[in-house]
């Protein structure tokens, strides 16, 4: 009997990491849902989670549920509550797996309404480059704003990069 060799090899053990990859994101959000369960339920807190794996990272989402609303100063000014319960949870996940998460937390819709709002600025950053030919900086960004904007100008076919120190890091947008 013949093994595989070449493409086919290649495409199981592929498909095999990928799926082994998966189990450990669904993993990661149920140990980050757990975690801010807990959470919620210490603060006396209304809200469901909801788990998912987009692309290469475990989402974990507080949403509304059929007790109240999610309350909105867990996202902060500015999303820096949000952030730093993201990098609470981020730590608890790394705790338990022993293995450094890029979870994704959001609450209330916040990132998911925030990443729109990027589009249609990064949309408007493109087209005046675009027109004029020149350059164009745009407003400090957290992380998750940058990658959001990184991925529409590469999308775009133009040539964008960070500059600056955080917590006042910015993009600059470049003809490509």
């Amino acid at each position: 009997m013949a093994t595989p060799t070449g493409d086919a090899a290649t495409g199981q053990a592929g498909g095999s990491r990928r799926a082994a990859r998966i189990q450990q994101l669904e993993r990661e959000g149920e140990v980050a849902a757990d975690f801010l369960e807990t959470l919620l339920d210490i603060a006396d807190l209304d809200g469901d989670l909801d788990v998912d794996v987009d692309g290469d990272r475990a989402v974990v989402a507080i949403v509304d549920s059929d007790e109240g609303r999610v309350p909105r100063r867990l996202v902060g000014t500015d999303g820096k509550v949000l952030e730093a319960l993201q990098e609470l949870t981020r730590l608890a996940v790394q705790a338990e797996t022993g293995e450094r998460s890029r979870l994704m937390l959001d609450i209330a819709g916040h990132r998911a309404a925030r990443r729109a709002a990027l589009v249609e600025l990064a949309h408007e950053a493109i087209a005046a480059v675009q027109q004029t030919g020149g350059r164009r900086e745009l407003e400090p960004m957290s992380a998750f704003e940058r990658k959001v904007v990184h991925d529409e100008v590469a999308a775009a076919g133009l040539v964008s990069e960070s500059e600056g120190v955080e917590p006042n890091r910015y993009i600059v947008i470049k003809p490509g």
